[in-house]
């Protein structure tokens, strides 16, 4: 800028004041002679926060005294003055606040040009506080998202709508592998060709992503796979800026972890994790696939359980460890006698499933004997030698069931029959078995019902002395009627009471009613000694002896009124644990007798043994006589075995005279059957027995409760 006269400017300082507000700006005005303020504006005071007093006349350096801005004015004292400067910088103002500005310095020249020297110079400033910290903020909110991008576990890349990158954090690169020369010069179609060839399906990688780009305010979720092998999450949505879409950002989380985690819990999930076989769980969901196609083909398959026999000796003798590899090695075996696209699968402990598609009975009846076919070599560990073998149930597809779930039931039930039936063999469901076992839990449950709400009652059979006909005794026979099945035979309900266990309630009942009843009539002068029946189960509880001990003491009766009546059974179960029973037992004055002798295990040296006072005939012997010579035979046999063992000898089931006629020939003692009496309650019991004197007159039934 050239001056038209500085003297003349000199000579009128209003005009320059004037100059200086009409420039909207801080400014002020600089004599180059002695470098002080000439004129300054009402902006650069407020920015100063100063007066004109204290700013006209001051001397230049002291109002931005910068380093800068010293030198500059250094310069200008300098013959020939200083040039023009602009840049940044700070000043300090009155109340001691740093203000930041953009500063001007413009030499002013004379417009006839002289020598060039400058006459003035004009100070303008710029305020930069607002924009300065509007900086401040941008480039700190920018510092918190990258140390927000670069925090989280996820790859993140963000792009704008033409796919141009323009921001990433170090977990995207080190998930995608890129080099770091791809992102620090920013070659953009590089990192998204170097993606492509990473993942195991460019093209359709490449087609998703012109899907995405296509639709600007997509959102998107998707697995992909690496060639690595990796599997990575890649989520996207779109980026906006008021209102309006922007770019895109993408976020990437390796799963390959979560995914191999996922596998493994599905491989656990459906496999056993001793055999490698499927479980129980994948082999319902084999089964049911296979009937679903067979339904659709017509087809037939075959589902064989196989269960080993005696396979918990070798875990109780050798230990889990050799049976786990016991249960590998069966687990070889089975595979090998697969035909292509049969299956197989271990469904419990030592139960294994055998799917057989396309097989109908001869199919199945073939694989059943591969099976038992593959067992029939010794196995060996250690160098220990055995032999296993299993017992299989069948049960085949539409024939006996239309789901999984009912042909797991029908082959278990198969599978039980063949091991009663001998193990090491197979068994084809039946339809009819399976309603019997129905029957039986119908039967358990109203026995248990029936148990506690006192249905059952006791009727008593008299035993008579052969030679004096004098009832020596009465024999406890439980009854029951049931309000929905009627009157219930002891045939039917004890086996299936003795196979559930239910027989133990049931004894303890009975003992316990027999008792309080020979109770009774020892109060009322009568002294009639009652026999009860004792189950193998219920002789081998631990507290049996205390029990019966228990119930002879709670109504003072003697033992010797009360016999129990024993099976051959239980003479042969840990015989030496029975004789130390049976010994208390005849300590606390209890008879004992042996039932249904002849039918059971009885062996001579157990009967010698045994402190046994009677043995009771089984009235399958005495049906036949006198006519059978075989029935009369045995029964000679066993009443002079009883009178060699010093035993009393009573035959059940006598119902003709003849019979009874034959039995008082041989020495039998006593007998018991219709030819006297059946069973009778008791009232019927003291009507038809009891001695005339002794008679109540007013006889009121027995009430038992159960305790």
């Amino acid at each position: 800028m050239n001056l038209p006269s500085l003297p003349d400017a000199l000579a009128s300082p209003g005009g320059w004041q004037l100059l200086l507000d009409a420039l909207g700006e801080p400014a002020w005005l600089v004599d180059a002679a002695s470098l002080r303020v000439l004129a300054v504006n009402a902006e650069a005071l407020t920015l100063l926060g100063l007066d004109a007093p204290a700013v006209l006349g001051q001397d230049a350096a002291g109002l931005v005294a910068t380093p800068e801005d010293m030198a500059y004015w250094d310069e200008a004292r300098a013959p020939g003055g200083a040039g023009a400067l602009l840049s940044d910088t700070v000043l300090v103002d009155a109340a001691g606040h740093l203000v930041q500005v953009t500063r001007a310095i413009r030499p002013l020249r004379a417009a006839d040009g002289g020598d060039g020297t400058p006459q003035a110079y004009l100070v303008r400033l710029q305020d930069r506080s607002a924009a300065q910290q509007a900086a401040d903020e941008r480039e700190q909110l920018l510092a918190e998202l990258q140390a927000t991008l670069e925090s989280t576990a996820d790859g993140i890349l963000v792009t704008d709508l033409a796919g141009r990158i323009t921001a990433f954090n170090r977990r995207f690169a080190q998930i995608w592998g890129l080099p770091e020369q791809l992102l620090s010069t920013r070659q953009d179609d590089a990192v998204w060709d170097w993606m492509r060839r990473s993942v195991a399906d460019p093209e359709g990688y490449s087609r998703r992503l012109a899907q995405i780009s296509e639709a600007t305010l997509l959102q998107a979720s998707e697995r992909i796979t690496l060639h690595s092998g990796q599997v990575l999450e890649r989520v996207t949505q779109p980026q906006n800026s008021r209102g309006r879409p922007c770019g895109r950002v993408w976020a990437f989380r390796d799963q390959t972890e979560l995914v191999q985690a996922g596998r493994q819990i599905e491989a656990l999930a459906s496999t056993d994790t001793l055999t490698g076989l499927f479980n129980r769980r994948q082999m319902g969901e084999a089964l049911t696939l296979a009937i679903r196609q067979a339904r659709r083909s017509a087809g037939t398959l075959a589902l064989l359980l196989l269960d080993l026999d005696r396979f918990k000796q070798i875990n109780d003798s050798l230990g889990h460890e050799v049976g786990d590899r016991v249960l590998l090695d069966c687990a070889d075996r089975l595979r090998g006698c697969l035909r292509q696209g049969d299956q197989v699968a271990r469904v419990g402990g030592d139960q294994f499933a055998l799917l057989v598609h396309e097989a109908d009975e001869h199919g199945a009846e073939t694989a059943a004997r591969r099976a038992l076919a593959a067992f029939i070599h010794p196995c060996t560990v250690d160098e220990l030698h055995f032999t296993l073998t299993c017992s299989i149930g069948v049960a085949l597809f539409p024939a006996d069931g239309t789901d999984g779930d009912g042909l797991f039931r029908h082959a278990e039930s198969a599978m039980q029959r063949a091991k009663q039936g001998g193990r090491a063999c197979f068994r084809f469901h039946e339809a009819h078995r399976d309603a019997d076992m129905r029957q039986r839990m119908r039967l358990d449950h109203a026995m248990r019902q029936a148990l506690a709400s006192q249905r059952f009652r006791l009727h008593y059979q008299p035993q008579i002395d052969l030679k004096t006909g004098r009832v020596t005794g009465a024999e406890a026979l439980i009854r029951w009627r049931d309000p929905e099945l009627g009157e219930v035979s002891p045939g039917q309900f004890i086996p299936v009471a003795e196979e559930s266990g239910f027989i133990i309630a049931i004894g303890d009942w009975v003992l316990e009613a027999a008792v309080r009843q020979a109770a009774r009539w020892r109060d009322e002068g009568w002294r009639m000694p009652v026999s009860v029946n004792v189950s193998a189960l219920q002789f081998q509880q631990a507290d049996f002896i205390d029990r019966v001990q228990g119930v002879l003491r709670e109504h003072r009766l003697d033992g010797d009124l009360l016999e129990l009546e024993l099976t051959e059974s239980i003479l042969v179960h840990e015989a030496d644990t029975a004789l130390a029973r049976l010994s208390q037992l005849s300590q606390l004055g209890v008879r004992l007798a042996i039932d249904d002798f002849g039918t059971g295990y009885s062996s001579l040296a157990y009967l010698k043994r045994f402190p046994i006072d009677r043995l009771k005939i089984d009235r399958s012997f005495v049906r036949g006589l006198p006519a059978d010579e075989s029935d009369g035979a045995i029964v000679r046999a066993m009443v002079q075995l009883a009178q060699a063992l010093s035993m009393t000898v009573i035959a059940e089931g006598v119902e003709t005279e003849p019979q009874r006629a034959f039995l008082l020939n041989l020495g039998c003692d006593e007998f018991q059957g219709f030819l006297y009496a059946p069973a009778l309650d008791a009232l019927s019991f003291e009507t038809r027995v009891r001695p005339a004197g002794l008679r109540r007159r007013a006889a009121a039934p027995l009430r038992l409760v159960r305790r």
